[in-house]
């Protein structure tokens, strides 16, 4: 609005003097009496116009924008049978630090010997490079992260151990960490695997050292 004011200004003052000055052309005398006054007041506002539209777009996102979803599922059938469900809800805590958690539900067959194996998991991730192809231009835009994960597994004691035992489940709480690369598949979605490893054996073989995990993210 301000700038509105100034330029109907900035062409009153030229009319003004035409009508005492019949002789001048209007046209011609306009031009070169609004660039020679008022150029520099049109390249300051420009410059406040883009340094404020800069910063609209530089705003942090929102919580739902920092939130994201994903996990992995699993489905194999025949002489072995596992079928796993694990989702995830995550947050962005900063640009490169994500923290995520959720339930993870497996159920495993093998010819009469079947058991299931319920709980939860709770992981961050630290993003140590975001655009492989910045450092090695082979066309990959692929991110590569450090991944920190507690999980919290509830077992069939008589799956599990040898009789006798205190109860008919029992459960186990493994450390695990690696890394991983991640693919972006879409503005939001992600494709990701991890090479991972448990720190500590608590004696089951639950986990294959390494662990090499599939998941998306979205």
């Amino acid at each position: 609005m301000v700038s509105v004011l100034l330029l109907l200004k900035a062409l009153w003052h030229p009319m003004k003097r035409l009508k005492s000055n019949p002789g001048i052309i209007p046209i011609s005398y306009l031009i070169r009496y609004f660039f020679r006054k008022y150029f520099l007041l049109v390249v300051l506002l420009s410059v406040f116009y883009n340094a404020y539209s800069q910063n609209i777009r530089q705003e942090p996102p929102t919580l739902r924008e920092r939130m994201f979803f994903g996990g992995s599922f699993g489905l194999q059938f025949g002489t072995l049978t596992n079928i796993q469900v694990s989702p995830i809800v995550g947050l962005w805590v900063l640009p490169r630090l994500a923290v995520a958690a959720g339930p993870d539900f497996t159920y495993y067959k093998f010819y009469d010997d079947k058991t299931t194996m319920y709980g939860g998991k709770f992981y961050t991730q630290l993003v140590v490079l975001q655009d492989l192809n910045n450092i090695i231009p082979v066309g990959l835009h692929a991110g590569i992260f450090l991944h920190l994960e507690d999980d919290l597994l509830n077992l069939e004691s008589a799956y599990w151990k040898i009789a006798p035992y205190a109860s008919d489940r029992f459960t186990v709480n493994t450390i695990l960490a690696g890394g991983g690369v991640s693919q972006q598949l879409g503005q939001r979605s992600s494709m990701n695997i991890m090479v991972l490893w448990a720190l500590q054996d608590p004696g089951f073989a639950i986990y294959s050292n390494p662990e090499i995990r599939l998941s998306f993210s979205f």
